[in-house]
């Protein structure tokens, strides 16, 4: 009798090592986006990225001007593993909607067909390949709007796609999760240890978080400080032991990986 409860012991902290090693062998996973195609990206993240060599993904919309105007340095930034992800070419949004204000005639999605974001989206998936030259990709929704007249206009268009990150907050346990609507975390104003606090909750429940910044000491009225931003990049590091912070498309194809393996 003692030696069967001692192998049923046994077996219970095998699984949960496992279980707690699902995330690459770490506790949890964190995932830094960031939106937009902004000039502060590439002047304070990238750098501020790579001295704690931590790799970020940067969803890009095409006809920005921080995008057009500086095509090789984000050559250079794929370059050194960061992930160039799908945010569109124009960056539509659902002009329909409450608080949406800032949506011009032009760019309202409401007056959008499927066929033309899914153009645009494919003309940006070119323009990203010609400078990382890789197929793999993901989406990220811009404003979270995710159909037009009700139908979910990537739907047609998932091969083209790892995954798509949307904007509801959630821990991500890695259990069921529907690829093209991951869940993050927007941040707007936060404090470091805000920020920290999120990754620890995520370690806590052994999960993924997926952080959605904008502005990072400006650029944009979705903003953090460059001091609560570094402050989570410092804790990432000195923790890395524990967390695993990788791209948005690593951590897609670990979790239908995972998903597969359990079939």
């Amino acid at each position: 009798m003692l030696l069967k409860r001692t192998l049923v012991f046994l077996l219970c902290l095998t699984s949960a090592t496992v279980f707690a090693q699902d995330w690459n062998k770490k506790k949890c996973a964190v995932v830094l986006t960031y939106d937009d195609a902004l000039n502060v990206h590439l002047d304070q993240v990238v750098p501020a990225l790579d001295s704690f060599k931590l790799k970020g993904t940067f969803y890009l919309t095409a006809a920005a001007g921080p995008f057009s105007k500086r095509l090789p340095e984000w050559k250079k930034v794929a370059a050194n593993k960061h992930e160039l992800a799908n945010h569109t070419l124009f960056h539509p949004c659902d002009g329909s909607r409450p608080g949406r204000d800032f949506v011009t005639a032009d760019y309202n999605l409401a007056t959008y067909s499927v066929r033309r974001i899914t153009d645009e989206i494919r003309m940006t998936n070119t323009a990203l390949e010609a400078l990382d030259g890789k197929k793999e990709r993901t989406f990220a929704y811009p404003c979270g709007d995710t159909q037009i007249g009700g139908v979910s206009y990537l739907d047609g268009m998932k091969g083209e796609f790892v995954a798509a990150r949307g904007v509801q907050s959630e821990m991500v346990s890695g259990k069921g999760t529907n690829l093209y609507t991951i869940g993050s975390y927007m941040i707007n104003g936060q404090t470091g240890e805000e920020l920290i606090a999120l990754v620890k909750k995520a370690q806590e429940t052994n999960s993924m978080i997926v952080f959605l910044f904008h502005g990072v000491g400006g650029e944009h009225s979705l903003n953090v400080s460059l001091q609560a931003h570094r402050q989570l990049l410092q804790y990432l590091k000195k923790n890395e032991k524990q967390i695993w912070t990788t791209t948005f498309l690593e951590a897609a194809k670990h979790l239908k990986g995972a998903a597969t393996a359990k079939k």
